[in-house]
């Protein structure tokens, strides 16, 4: 069973027909809630990270401003907000201004494609928990997350130091190679749901459709982190390059680049905004991870046996507790792993997550292709088999070339050793002499002090 065809069987599910009805005070009411949450989202996402980190190391964390240290976050908003802005002189002062801004507001439309329930009636009207649906949703949650590195590398290039532009070389470097990964993930996504709506992406992960095997039927998982499990784990690793976070936080890299694309930014307003977008934009490549692959709003195994848990207000619940989940994750990565070499994040992106990508799309295509019915399987599966003779060959021909490097680089690096050995001042390294008159026995001639 498709999106479409559940949506005409489950009203429950919204689709893109039920958007674009709301009366204008329903829509600010949407767009003000979720600017709230997700302001308030930061304040307790920050103290939730701390707290968490904190007990993985064996600490308390914050416990001193209010119970449990849930101030604590408010605190230092107000702090940061109060403290005195610092401009550097030499900066750009427009582009170093409007870079948080930048950043910070790509993030929150993002948010406003997000599915968080189902029809609900909210003072007397019917309708879906989301604020907007569009055909392309996907695609827009795309656009902003790029259209939001532009705020790092706005903000790296209008500080005028060295330190901010090799951050935010590094920023502009990383997206566009964890950019194509992450759209090539949801590849797999699109061909399953047959659309890039969300709403409609969240309906078609309800029913686990039947494939026919041999005569033997079998029913497929519903969620796409099962069914696309490979799509799932590489979307896993692009959403922490895309939002920076360790281990890929190289545009900030304090240990060697101060601070990164946010060096000349003083602890203050400007600097608070942009904690907020990397915060916002968590939030946003979380919801996205649930929306995409772990059902939406939609209640898991074994809630979802019970008949109301997927209607109402309820669906609200699970998708916060998902969200909380991938959040925790997030922290566990920061608090478990350690920063990549620049090096190692280039060939993770380029060499690794993009071929693998390219080579799932392939099987996913050709696994929907057969399950068409106007399909000729047979010339499916020969093109099939060409696609898969070819991309083995241009593998064994990059491997053969590397292997052949690698052989000719040990083969040279033998020879040095070699050469070095039967003479040692071959490498122009600065040898002591090994013929001095001590070596034969001869006394060192004292030279009186003070005389020549």
């Amino acid at each position: 069973m498709n999106a479409r065809t559940l949506l005409a069987a489950d009203p429950n599910f919204p689709g893109l027909a039920d958007f674009g009805k709301d009366p204008l005070w329903i829509s600010i009411i949407k767009a003000a809630v979720i600017f709230i949450v997700l302001m308030l989202g930061v304040l307790f996402g920050v103290w939730f990270e701390r707290k968490l980190i904190s007990r993985m190391q064996n600490r308390y964390g914050p416990n001193r401003a209010g119970k449990f240290g849930l101030l604590q976050s408010v605190a230092d908003g107000l702090k940061m907000g109060l403290k005195e802005d610092l401009m550097p002189r030499t900066v750009d002062k427009v582009i170093y201004f409007i870079a948080p801004v930048v950043l910070a507001v790509p993030a929150f439309l993002a948010f406003s494609v997000i599915p968080m329930g189902p029809m609900v009636s909210m003072f007397g009207v019917q309708t879906p928990l989301q604020l907007t649906d569009l055909p392309v949703a996907v695609l827009l949650v795309l656009a902003m997350a790029s259209i939001g590195v532009y705020g790092i590398v706005l903000a790296g290039w209008g500080s005028r130091s060295p330190y901010s532009v090799l951050g935010g070389l590094r920023a502009s470097a990383q997206v566009v190679s964890y950019e194509i990964a992450m759209g090539l993930s949801f590849v797999g996504v699109f061909l399953f749901a047959g659309t890039l709506s969300t709403s409609e992406i969240v309906a078609a992960q309800a029913n686990g459709g039947v494939v026919t095997l041999g005569g033997l039927q079998i029913t497929m998982p519903s969620w796409y982190m099962i069914l696309l499990i490979p799509s799932f784990l590489i979307y896993i690793i692009t959403m922490l390059g895309e939002t920076n976070r360790v281990p890929f936080d190289l545009p900030e890299g304090e240990g060697e680049l101060v601070g990164g694309f946010q060096t000349e930014y003083s602890n203050s307003l400007k600097f608070a905004v942009i904690m907020l977008a990397e915060y916002v934009n968590v939030f946003v490549v979380s919801a996205v991870s649930i929306t995409l692959f772990m059902g939406g709003w939609q209640a898991p195994w074994p809630i979802s046996v019970w008949d109301g848990a997927n209607t109402g207000w309820w669906p609200l619940l699970w998708f916060f507790i998902k969200m909380v989940l991938v959040f925790s994750f997030f922290v566990w990565c920061r608090a478990s792993l350690p920063r990549v070499r620049y090096d190692q994040l280039m060939a993770l992106g380029w060499k690794i997550l993009i071929p693998v990508n390219l080579a799932w799309i392939m099987l996913v295509a050709t696994v929907r292709a057969l399950q068409m019915e106007s399909a000729d399987r047979s010339l499916v599966l020969i093109l099939a088999a060409v696609v898969v003779i070819g991309c083995f060959g241009i593998w064994w021909r990059f491997d053969s070339v590397l292997q052949r490097r690698k052989e000719e680089r040990a083969a040279q690096v033998q020879a040095e050793f070699e050469q070095l050995q039967a003479e040692p001042s071959a490498g122009g390294f600065p040898v002591p002499p090994l013929d001095l008159p001590h070596y034969h026995g001869v006394a060192r001639k004292e030279v009186p002090s003070g005389s020549n």
